[in-house]
């Protein structure tokens, strides 16, 4: 089924109809999502310091699965293991942030668009200044 929200480079709305209809169903759908958690979960599977354990063996039978999360804080990566438990139960708030990121995307998108269709984007400036009346380096003296 071909979505009508998209055009043919991007299948992203081109008329201020389709957009509007995108911007209402992502709008609704973003409400919907509930609570989210930041970051990323990875799964791993990894190998102990034991050189007698299964885990060296042939075929190798590594221990895990382990759950990683991993988010910033305050521009810092913090990661932390999560246990099957947490992960089971806070599964669905990763998998609604993953979305939401998706519709955002989609918005910034339907934004654009909409801003590339207005015949005033892209027009030469004709009149004004080309450059700054006072220097950059130089700021306004406080008298002025």
């Amino acid at each position: 089924m071909v979505d009508p929200t998209r055009d043919a480079s991007h299948n992203m709305a081109t008329t201020p109809r389709q957009r509007a209809t995108a911007i209402r169903r992502i709008t609704a759908e973003l409400a919907n999502l509930g609570p989210t958690l930041p970051g990323t979960i990875t799964r791993r599977e990894t190998r102990c310091g034991r050189s007698n354990c299964r885990c060296h063996a042939d075929p190798p039978q590594l221990h895990g699965p382990y759950w990683w999360w991993t988010r910033s804080v305050n521009g810092k990566t913090i990661t932390r293991m999560l246990s099957d438990g947490l992960y089971d139960d806070y599964r669905p708030m990763f998998e609604a942030q993953r979305r939401a990121r998706t519709l955002l995307t989609e918005l910034e998108a339907l934004g654009l668009s909409a801003l590339e269709a207005d015949p005033r984007y892209g027009q030469h400036r004709t009149r004004g200044p080309t450059t700054p009346r006072q220097p950059v380096d130089n700021p306004r003296s406080p008298n002025r």
